[in-house]
């Protein structure tokens, strides 16, 4: 933790931190007040004065370094991640990887993404010129993450900004903020200077001060709609960037490879007990393989394995608190109450909810609508890829969306007319590699992350432009 929240540590209460799994204490956190949020931004304006200073080959060097760390302590941050949030412990284990990766990732995008010539002498009127244009940075970036990913997500909004030369205040969700801070100790003891990187962490109140500042020039968000909403509200005049979540659709063509298609719908549909803005919600499957894929899928899903998630058999770890269980749990009731059918799960204890499969539900209740964020699924029978497409482009928000066939001109096709932000064919929508653009499509969706569109994001152009110099 930072100096800065070290001194405010001293006279503001704590936050505990406590598995989802069985409430026990994992650590704590100061509770920042709204209060503090001025002096926390004076503090980045210092740190984006030392930040834009730095040379790119240091800044390289100090997220490889990072990354370095990251891999060497891979084990710890993924026991770390398990424990306030839940995901189970294979599960963490990638997201450790995936956070080494988009450090590296970042460390290439500050060495080569610098700018480029302009060719003034292109257009009539400008032959006497020569110029370029380089990227600078943007300042101040306040970064706020949630806890589905909170490791990796916080990896995609300090790496980027490091590499544009900035400053950020980091406001990580108060439920798994342990991780956050672990990377950020990783950072400077790589060499990154401690006011480059500043850790908020507190409550909506805070954050709603730190996105209101005036220094603040640019507000990166990952949550949902609502707080999305409340941001962009508040916020102001300044840059917005926001991952704000999806209802993805994965059509299943017959032409399939049925054993293939429902390992990865599985996968996709539960990975982090379904506690993720590409995992699979609606699978829309040609008629002709309904029942054989019906079958196949529930039975596969009752395979998975529910419970501790620092397990390394468990497949299914608890949801991030009680409270979001019981939510799923109220959305299934209120889709079975208007016709839906049950195939499999609806079984909850305390925050673990079972992994469950509906059919025939009601296409204006929430949880064909809605976003559901958790292990549920919806099967649904479809008569031609024409329908597939209709259903799968019903919601105003989308991220990622799928399709599986064997058919090169139907996947073609598909993948023109799905409006997401990602069509992953022959994959579940939940497939993202971290150097790909990664956002959403239509309500509420702006800006890409994927370490190079984010640092582009995080940057802003300045011409140089030089008049007079001549070659002969």
């Amino acid at each position: 933790m930072n100096s800065l929240s070290l001194s405010i540590a001293a006279d503001y209460k704590a936050i505990t931190v406590r598995s989802p799994f069985d409430g026990s204490k994992v650590g704590e956190v100061v509770d920042i007040p709204a209060s503090s949020a001025t002096t926390i931004v004076d503090t980045a304006i210092l740190g984006a004065l030392i930040a834009k200073d730095l040379p790119r080959h240091e800044r390289a060097c100090i997220l490889e370094q990072a990354a370095f760390s990251v891999e060497r302590d891979k084990d710890a941050f993924a026991r770390l991640i398990v424990a306030e949030s839940g995901k189970t412990l294979k599960q963490a284990r990638k997201e450790v990887l995936r956070c080494v990766n988009t450090l590296k990732l970042s460390a290439e995008e500050a060495k080569r993404n610098a700018g480029e010539v302009i060719p003034f002498d292109a257009y009539v009127g400008s032959e006497s010129r020569q110029g370029w244009f380089t990227r600078e940075p943007l300042g101040v970036i306040v970064a706020i993450t949630p806890y589905n990913d909170p490791l990796n997500l916080v990896a995609h909004k300090l790496g980027p900004a490091i590499a544009g030369g900035n400053a950020v205040v980091l406001k990580p969700s108060e439920l798994t903020p342990l991780s956050a801070i672990k990377l950020v100790d990783c950072l400077i003891e790589a060499g990154l200077p401690p006011v480059v990187v500043t850790v908020a962490t507190g409550g909506a109140a805070l954050g709603k001060a730190l996105v209101a500042h005036r220094a603040v020039r640019m507000v990166s968000f990952t949550g949902g709609f609502v707080t999305g909403e409340q941001i962009a509200r508040t916020a102001g005049l300044k840059k917005l960037a926001m991952d704000l979540g999806g209802n993805a659709p994965v059509i299943v063509m017959a032409d399939c490879d049925l054993t293939e298609t429902v390992d990865a719908c599985v996968s996709g549909a539960f990975w982090a007990a379904g506690q993720n803005c590409i995992g699979t919600q609606r699978i829309l499957i040609e008629a002709p393989l309904y029942e054989a894929f019906k079958t196949r899928f529930v039975e596969k899903t009752s395979q998975l394995i529910v419970g501790n998630p620092a397990d390394d058999q468990t497949d299914v770890g608890p949801m991030i608190t009680e409270a979001s269980a019981k939510h799923a749990e109220d959305v299934v009731n209120d889709a079975i109450a208007k016709g839906a059918a049950l195939l499999f799960g609806n079984v909850r204890n305390g925050s673990l909810y079972s992994p469950t499969v509906l059919e025939s539900v009601d296409r204006h209740c929430k949880l064909w609508c809605e976003e559901v964020f958790s292990p549920v699924v919806i099967l649904q029978s479809v008569g031609s890829l024409d329908e597939a497409l209709k259903l799968a482009n019903e919601p105003e928000y989308s991220l990622h969306a799928g399709i599986f066939t064997s058919n090169l001109n139907v996947a073609m096709k598909a993948a023109k007319r799905l409006e997401a932000g990602g069509v992953m064919i022959n994959d579940s929508s939940d497939y993202r590699f971290d150097a790909m653009p990664f956002g959403g499509f239509k309500y509420g969706s702006m800006g890409r992350e994927g370490v190079r569109f984010a640092y582009e994001d995080m940057t802003q152009p300045k011409v140089v432009c030089i008049n007079g110099v001549s070659g002969n």
